[in-house]
């Protein structure tokens, strides 16, 4: 274990919270995919196909999905919060890697606080076609945007952080997560299929996830945790 790895100077009175914070990080990935898959499954009318998943905070039930984009995303936030404490100061990452992993926290609150626009026959009533962009729908485009940006960037910082300590695995499974993302990304929309978005999506929520997982791990490995 490299010794840029933790901070030398956490104390043992932060030692729960931190932990905590870290195993929100860990949580919140699989939390977040397993909701959209359980909800595209059981949701009457919604199409995986050709809906985006936040069409699934839509609806009768779409509070559940609302919930799911706010939870996991203060989830996230603590997790960067998290790392951030256990990285050294100086360290590579725990200034950009730990700011990154924050926007996509922050832009998962951002696509529950601002809901996305009925089209395309979901919910059940709503004309077929793209139909008209709300302000909130717009807001909420951007969400989307900021959390792949901040993301891919997250997975390349931590990436050249792997690197220089010599975990190999961890740097191939940091650059073949956003490889993923942004392939999957980009193939959904010529083939009209978002569920390529969504296993892109998946691909890198879950290295976030693992990410936390890790130094959570790592940190239970002093004695001071």
């Amino acid at each position: 274990m490299s010794t840029d790895t933790l901070d030398p100077t956490a104390t043992p009175r932060l030692a729960v919270p931190t932990r905590v914070l870290l195993g929100g990080g860990a949580v919140a990935g699989p939390l977040f995919v397993l909701l959209i898959v359980a909800q595209a499954l059981t949701r009457d009318g919604f199409d995986a196909a050709r809906h985006p998943l936040s069409m699934l905070s839509l609806g009768e039930h779409g509070w559940i999905q609302t919930a799911n984009f706010l939870v996991c995303g203060v989830l996230v936030l603590a997790s960067a919060a998290g790392l951030r404490r256990v990285l050294a100061p100086g360290s590579a990452g725990r200034a950009w890697g730990t700011a990154l992993i924050a926007v996509y926290g922050a832009s998962l609150v951002w696509a529950g606080v601002f809901p996305t626009d009925p089209m395309d026959g979901f919910p059940a009533g709503t004309p077929a076609g793209a139909g008209e962009v709300s302000w909130h729908g717009m807001l909420h485009n951007l969400a989307p945007v900021g959390m792949g940006l901040a993301l891919s960037a997250a997975c390349l910082v931590f990436a050249r952080r792997f690197a220089r300590e010599g975990r190999r695995g961890w740097t191939i499974y940091s650059v073949a997560a956003v490889a993923v993302y942004l392939v999957l990304g980009l193939a959904a929309f010529p083939a009209g299929e978002y569920r390529l978005m969504l296993a892109g999506g998946a691909a890198i929520w879950t290295w976030a996830a693992m990410l936390s997982l890790m130094f959570l791990i790592e940190r239970g490995d002093r004695p001071s945790s």
